[in-house]
């Protein structure tokens, strides 16, 4: 599960994603804080990239889940949004090392993880980048849904 965190206002982009097992017990997770894009869309495309990035090294993730709508339909029909093409182009190469890759809706309330790792990273007003098994101690605990 991934989600992206954007405001006009920030110096930053951020990203957040999830990794979890049938039983949806949480395997790994990621944040991160990147210099803000040009649009939220912009930055849900960029942790779509960075999360598969990070599924090719630590995991055999195929399908991914988003509360981001736009961002399915970038992916199902990369031609139709061509002001993303050079954003699109990196994740249909990605999409190479995925055979059985899946992109799907999720309800904004089930993403509540993801969503909380990408905008926690609020606080931190410099570059961050943290992949692990477990909220590290400076990271305080999703409010559980």
């Amino acid at each position: 599960m991934i989600d992206g965190s954007w405001t006009s206002s920030s110096q930053f982009s951020r990203s957040g994603w999830v990794w979890m097992d049938s039983l949806e017990k949480v395997q790994l997770m990621g944040t991160r804080n990147y210099p803000r894009r040009e649009s939220a869309l912009h930055s849900e495309v960029e942790e779509l990239r960075w999360a598969m990035e990070s599924m090719l090294q630590y995991s055999t993730c195929q399908s991914f889940g988003t509360d981001c709508k736009d961002l399915i339909a970038m992916i199902k029909e990369p031609h139709a949004w061509p002001s993303f093409a050079k954003e699109l182009k990196k994740i249909e190469t990605l999409k190479i090392c995925f055979p059985d890759f899946k992109i799907t809706h999720i309800p904004r309330a089930q993403n509540h993880i993801s969503d909380f790792l990408a905008k926690i990273t609020r606080s931190f007003y410099r570059d961050l980048c943290f992949i692990g098994c477990f909220f590290q101690v400076w990271l305080p605990r999703p409010l559980q849904a």
